[in-house]
């Protein structure tokens, strides 16, 4: 980002400082998140920030919901499925997209990902729901079950297998031995995992 700069004048201040929470935050995780940075950013008081947020993190979590919520765009997108013909296939084929698309953000995203799940403190949704990311895995894992491609015994508890799967091939991807891949190969590697966790998921 370049200076801070007078950017609000009038209008939704609590929109204002999530969208710059965002910019902070996209380069610089959630290490780059305080209310009073982004205040200054904004170009508003303390005071006037803290109307909106009672504390810093009540901020982290309201920008970290955003971010969840435009993962789970992303996801959907890579799960499109209204090519696929059979419920059956088109089962399979979502909680393909889903798992890659996680990763794919992930790689695309690092400090937004890092914010996303690796918050300091306990920080939960304004709104209570589940992150969007997991709730998407957890219908997709349904429409298989609903599609008769596994049972309910195979369903029940699939969706920790699979994203910690994910959620470990996009830490490796980020922070591990996998960080200095060219990213053509770190999607190779995520294709060959989700496609490794669905077959055990599938398994009679």
């Amino acid at each position: 980002m370049q200076e801070p700069r007078s950017r609000y004048h009038h209008g939704d201040l609590r929109a204002s400082l999530i969208a710059t929470g965002l910019e902070l935050t996209r380069t610089g995780g959630p290490d780059a998140l305080r209310l009073r940075e982004v205040a200054r950013w904004v170009g508003v008081s303390p005071n006037a920030a803290y109307r909106h947020f009672a504390n810093h993190q009540a901020l982290i979590a309201a920008v970290a919901a955003e971010v969840q919520d435009r993962m789970a765009q992303g996801m959907r997108k890579q799960a499109a499925t209204d090519h696929v013909e059979s419920p059956a296939a088109r089962s399979v084929a979502r909680l393909r997209g889903v798992g890659l698309g996680y990763v794919g953000f992930a790689l695309e995203e690092p400090g937004w990902f890092r914010l996303a799940f690796f918050a300091p403190g306990d920080v939960e949704r304004p709104d209570g729901r589940m992150p969007p990311p997991l709730t998407l895995l957890h219908e997709a894992l349904d429409d298989l079950a609903a599609a008769g491609v596994i049972d309910s015994k195979r369903r029940k508890g699939a969706e920790w297998s699979c994203w910690s799967t994910v959620h470990g091939l996009a830490e490796l991807a980020i922070h591990g031995p996998l960080r200095h891949l060219p990213r053509d190969e770190a999607r190779a590697i995520a294709e060959r995992a989700v496609d490794d966790i669905i077959a055990g998921v599938l398994r009679p």
